[in-house]
């Protein structure tokens, strides 16, 4: 029997088992503000696999090749995914919104033979690959060649290896160059165990906004879908303002968030009608504590937080489970440890490095593309070390900080930001906040002040005094952001991760979008 960890097996084997099933619907918001949708049944995904598995062989692509998907999410995405593995290829998948020296990067790094780009990305790879003969084919052309023929080729699928890489998952670049994760067909396929602990059944139907170039939408709820046969809901394109109105007309029941998405969706408006919506669990990273129990609340859901990363690593707090503000314990086969800078366990409550390893004692297999010394620190000692600081409680819950070397340290105190977001994401005025510190050259080594990076609803009602008058009704003093800085909107990456450094580069405290807190004499 053919490994089912594989993906290409796992869909022809629902072929033969549920072929119309309609596993995925992709939804997007169509230019009068309506919702539309596209189905794909297994069948489908296996007939399309094959018909763009025989245009990528016309490129010359073999097995062991890797090439690019440079698009949102669209049907054709998870239909790469599937030809790729028909193939024995590895995908590299990338944000759309990449562009210059680091898509040019991206891709050279990871070896791509071509790529597969959607139209609104074209220019960005044309200027990448400028004077280079790599093959570029538009998604238009491959939708096309899904629709000019009904007839369907009959690839045998060429994966054979599940420790093999499926593809190259890049890092989110959060603090330099992203690094390429050799992601294998069996890390995809752990999207089933993943469901399990979170308690999703065949009466869930999951929905995801997040780009499916990032771990968490592919493994999570794609990898869950596709190898449980539940029936998901992915959009394009993120939606905030229309995120409601399609798990209604959906009936999905279970989503994902990630970092600076909580606080946007809860910077939105109050509606009547926020509570009246099908959902009951929402998994989140990163939900401020300060704005956790308003949240389930204002929306009628219960949350369950978790950690982790592309590399490895877990964390869950089950809706109801542990304490608000935890991220939860590891599953039965991780160990988790907060150690210190010199390897020994930290006590409860003191803050370390998180920390982990197989419940039987092995170290985590991390494997870098092309980076053998990143690849030995990340796992150094035996312990995947995840380069974030928290802490455990008494009954071992985990409690996150910061990124390691990105905490914000005023007066000699840690400043944990999610308390000035949740304050300012409650303003009409305030359509997305993140808030991060700039280097304050006048006080200790280390010492920062804070920056609020607001995006607005309307620009021409913004008055800066109001704001941190605002800030010093509902904020400690030492929380009162130094300084507001207004832009057009808040870089992240595809995990929806807040781009600090992109904000710390067009910092100029002499800039005309830079509001300084008044100084009272």
């Amino acid at each position: 029997m053919s490994d089912l960890n594989i993906l290409a097996n796992r869909i022809y084997d629902w072929t033969q088992k549920q072929p119309d099933l309609d596993v995925l619907t992709f939804v997007a918001i169509n230019s009068q503000k309506q919702i539309v949708d596209e189905t794909r049944t297994y069948q489908q995904l296996w007939d399309n696999g094959q018909k763009l598995a025989a245009q990528l062989k016309q490129q010359g692509l073999e097995k062991g090749d890797s090439f690019g998907i440079i698009m949102a999410n669209h049907p054709e995405f998870v239909e790469l995914m599937v030809a790729s593995s028909i193939l024995g290829t590895t995908f590299v998948p990338i944000d759309p919104r990449t562009k210059g020296d680091k898509l040019k990067y991206m891709l050279d790094y990871a070896e791509c033979k071509g790529a597969v780009v959607a139209n609104y990305s074209m220019d960005n790879v044309n200027q990448a690959w400028q004077g280079r003969d790599n093959w570029i084919i538009s998604l238009n052309d491959a939708t096309s060649v899904l629709t000019a023929t009904n007839e369907v080729p009959d690839f045998a699928v060429e994966s054979d290896d599940p420790l093999a890489p499926m593809q190259l998952l890049y890092t989110s670049g959060t603090t330099g160059d992203p690094k390429a994760i050799k992601s294998s067909h069996i890390k995809f396929a752990t999207g089933a165990s993943v469901a399990a602990v979170l308690g999703i059944t065949q009466a869930d139907r999951p929905y995801t906004g997040l780009s499916l170039t990032h771990a968490n939408a592919q493994i999570v709820t794609l990898g869950a879908v596709l190898t449980l046969g539940l029936r998901g809901v992915i959009s394009i394109k993120f939606s905030k303002s229309r995120l409601w109105d399609i798990t209604r007309q959906y009936g999905c029941t279970w989503f994902n968030l990630l970092g600076g998405m909580t606080t946007a969706i809860y910077a939105d408006l109050p509606k009547d009608n926020d509570a009246d919506n099908p959902v009951r669990i929402i998994l989140s990273a990163g939900m401020p504590k300060a704005i956790w129990a308003d949240f389930e609340q204002r929306f009628d859901v219960k949350l369950t937080e978790f950690y982790g990363a592309a590399e490895g690593g877990l964390t869950f707090n089950p809706a109801g489970a542990g304490p608000i503000g935890s991220c939860g314990k590891s599953p039965q086969n991780l160990e988790m440890k907060i150690l210190n800078k010199d390897d020994t366990e930290c006590a409860a409550g003191e803050p370390g490095q998180i920390c982990f390893k197989n419940a039987d004692g092995t170290t985590p297999v991390v494997e870098y593309f092309k980076n053998p010394e990143a690849s030995l620190k990340k796992t150094q000692g035996g312990w995947l070390r995840m380069g974030d600081i928290g802490h455990v409680d008494e009954n071992g819950w985990l409690y996150f900080h910061y990124r390691d070397g990105g905490g914000i340290r005023k007066n000699g105190d840690f400043i944990n930001p999610a308390f000035i977001e949740k304050a300012l994401s409650e303003l009409d005025a305030v359509y997305d906040v993140f808030v991060y510190g700039v280097l304050n050259n006048t006080g200790g080594v280390g010492e920062k002040d804070v920056v609020a990076a607001l995006v607005l609803n309307n620009e021409h009602e913004f008055n800066a005094d109001s704001i941190f008058d605002y800030c010093k009704e509902k904020l400690e003093t030492s929380f009162v952001p130094s300084f507001l800085q207004i832009v057009d909107q808040i870089p992240k990456t595809a995990s929806e991760k807040p781009q600090e450094r992109f904000l710390l580069d067009a910092f100029d405290e002499n800039a005309d979008n830079i509001y300084c807190q008044p100084v009272i004499a």
